[in-house]
């Protein structure tokens, strides 16, 4: 379903975010995300070329490869801000390899931002490692539940409690994974802040 008809505007600006998931011959999966900022209208910008990024012109052109094992652990991590706004920018890339050895799972976007949140990092390309994050859960999917003797033992580790249609009280898990089905579920309390 489409989005409704919007008011009459101007467009002013462009982010595409895409992602690629691939395997690798060794048995590695390579995800890379690419990120690419453009503006409708001419930015001065002293630092580039003749201190004007023009119309279309790709304000933020970044990527991030890293590569993963089928336990979400990262081995290798490789990055390429090839357009910022600044020529300091691409001086952090080489930060991202502190990525290498930690795991995809919940608390990953949480250690990403101590890793990298505020000086100690780019924010577009901790930005990017969100949907990255997500497509190594996607691209390795399948594999991951071929690695279990009975693929219904999955969802405990993998999916259940991730989202709405695998809440343990939903339709969704009650058809397909009657096993961890939770009638009565009531979500915990998060404790409260002092």
């Amino acid at each position: 379903m489409a989005l409704p008809t919007p008011k009459v505007r101007e467009q002013v600006h462009r982010r595409q975010v895409t992602c690629d998931g691939f395997l690798r011959q060794d048995g590695l999966w390579d995800i890379e995300g690419h990120l690419r900022d453009t503006k409708n209208q001419e930015i001065k910008m002293p630092d580039r070329p003749g201190g004007i990024i023009p119309v279309g012109e790709a304000l933020h052109d970044m990527s991030i490869r890293i590569s993963v094992d089928l336990e979400l652990k990262i081995h290798e991590v490789e990055t390429s801000m090839d357009s910022t706004p600044f020529n300091h920018c691409p001086s952090i890339a080489p930060a991202y390899k502190k990525l290498i050895g930690e795991h995809i799972r919940p608390g990953f976007t949480k250690r990403v931002r101590e890793l990298f949140g505020g000086t100690a990092g780019c924010t577009h390309l901790v930005e990017l490692l969100g949907p990255v994050a997500t497509t190594a859960m996607q691209v390795t999917f399948f594999a991951r539940m071929q690695a279990y003797d009975d693929p219904r033992n999955a969802p405990a580790e993998h999916l259940l409690g991730t989202c709405h249609a695998y809440a343990p009280d939903s339709v969704v898990v009650e058809k397909y994974f009657p096993d961890y089905y939770v009638a009565d579920y009531r979500v915990p309390d998060k404790p409260k802040r002092i």
